[in-house]
């Protein structure tokens, strides 16, 4: 055969497993399963709310980050059958975001910036569902800190710089999150033309839910950079470092609430966004 046949075998090949992937993405039972991710984000979002008001009021010393709330969340009633329900939506949505990857993005085709959207996405989501999972088997208190990772990178040739320049990168997602609530951006990711087919309540929440989270990443990827400038892993952490240092603050404890609703009105957010999304 020849290299003209087998590269024309190999893009029929190629077109055949896109549409495939196309179709499957478009389909009503995975497009059910990848906004039953968002219900789950959303209810992530509510518990480290809750854990980050309790946090401000002195009446928690737990986690208020993801893995609290997944903890929080093992200990109700049912929380293992929840746990698997966050798990499955989570895991759906990642595939969804990386089928989006493979065939092209809603309005953004096939743009270097939108397939790296979506595969950074489809990341995340994968993580949040295999951290789901585990909780869900009961071995969730395994796991690597945000510390002993970036130890472990600093200790790396050009260390410290790799780490500064995931924390600018944080930081740079926490600042694109502000613009976005306040700019309204995310009605693009909503049905309806620019979003109008939502309700004005969807709205504030989304602006809300994203200036909250913009600014508690902000503060993770100021946290990330001291390590990196200080060389002092110790300095890192995640979400629960970044609320406890807006705790420390002057005035912080009412910050904090004002975060931690904020982060709550995200996750409201997320549950309108199960609805609206633009799938």
């Amino acid at each position: 055969m020849s290299e003209k046949s087998l590269n024309s075998a190999a893009g029929s090949a190629a077109d055949s497993a896109a549409d495939a992937t196309r179709r499957a993405r478009n389909s009503r039972p995975v497009q059910i399963l990848a906004r039953s991710g968002y219900v789950a984000s959303g209810v992530l979002h509510v518990l480290v709310a809750w854990l980050a008001v309790r946090l401000a009021l002195g009446e928690s010393s737990g986690q208020a980050d993801h893995s609290g709330a997944l903890r929080t969340l093992a200990q109700v009633p049912g929380g293992r059958v929840l746990l698997w329900a966050v798990a499955v939506g989570f895991a759906a949505l990642a595939l969804w975001q990386l089928a989006a990857a493979l065939v092209g993005v809603a309005n953004a085709e096939r743009r270097a910036g939108a397939w790296a959207k979506s595969v950074g996405k489809a990341a995340l989501y994968g993580v949040l569902a295999a951290s789901s999972a585990r909780y869900a088997r009961g071995d969730g208190g395994g796991g690597t800190s945000e510390e002993s990772t970036t130890a472990m990178v600093l200790g790396m040739p050009s260390g410290p710089w790799l780490v500064g320049a995931a924390g600018l990168a944080i930081a740079g997602v926490g600042a694109y999150h502000v613009v976005k609530g306040l700019r309204k951006k995310f009605l693009r990711d909503l049905v309806g033309a620019g979003g109008r087919a939502v309700r004005p309540v969807v709205v504030r929440l989304g602006q809300a839910g994203y200036v909250a989270k913009g600014i508690a990443l902000g503060v993770v990827g100021g946290l990330v950079v001291a390590a990196a400038v200080t060389a002092d892993a110790d300095r890192a952490g995640g979400l629960d470092e970044a609320l406890h240092t807006v705790r420390d603050q002057p005035f912080g404890s009412l910050l904090l609430i004002v975060v931690g609703l904020g982060i709550g009105a995200y996750g409201l957010y997320s549950f309108a966004r199960a609805r609206f999304a633009r799938l």
